[in-house]
């Protein structure tokens, strides 16, 4: 499972390729954070778990990003490493846990703000590998 930013002007394009679905959230959380700040300097000290639904697949990775930027930005927890449990049922659901400390401005070297993600260009293709494409508003 890997990312990249692609170029952008002014945003912040990412696109995720795994072999399943769990890696590619996983890999799209990880991705909205070291976007924000510098993960390796996170140490694993504490854990947050939180629950994210979605009617389908694009509302879930909308709706899963946008809860990594207010856990990174809002309420000043920096991730280091993700666990990500996804079912579905009358919905797409993703449980995680989100382990890593509070931010430490001086520590973790902030970089940039995202205000959230868009639906703009957004895409998730499934066939041999799960490849998610989406633009984070800068």
């Amino acid at each position: 499972m890997s990312y990249k930013t692609l170029e952008h002007a002014t945003d912040a394009i990412i696109e995720v390729t795994a072999d399943n679905l769990n890696d590619a959230f996983k890999t799209a959380g990880i991705s909205v954070i070291e976007t924000i700040l510098d993960i390796s300097k996170v140490e694993e000290k504490e854990s947050k778990k939180i629950v994210v639904e979605g009617k389908d697949l694009k509302y879930l990775l909308y709706n899963w990003l946008e809860e990594i930027i207010i856990l990174t930005i809002t309420e000043g927890f920096a991730g280091k490493r993700i666990q990500v449990e996804m079912n579905e049922d009358d919905k797409w659901r993703i449980t995680a846990e989100i382990f890593g400390e509070s931010i430490d401005l001086k520590k973790h070297e902030f970089k940039v703000e995202i205000k959230s993600p868009t639906f703009h260009d957004m895409r998730i293709e499934q066939n041999e590998k799960i490849v998610m494409r989406y633009l984070l508003d800068l």
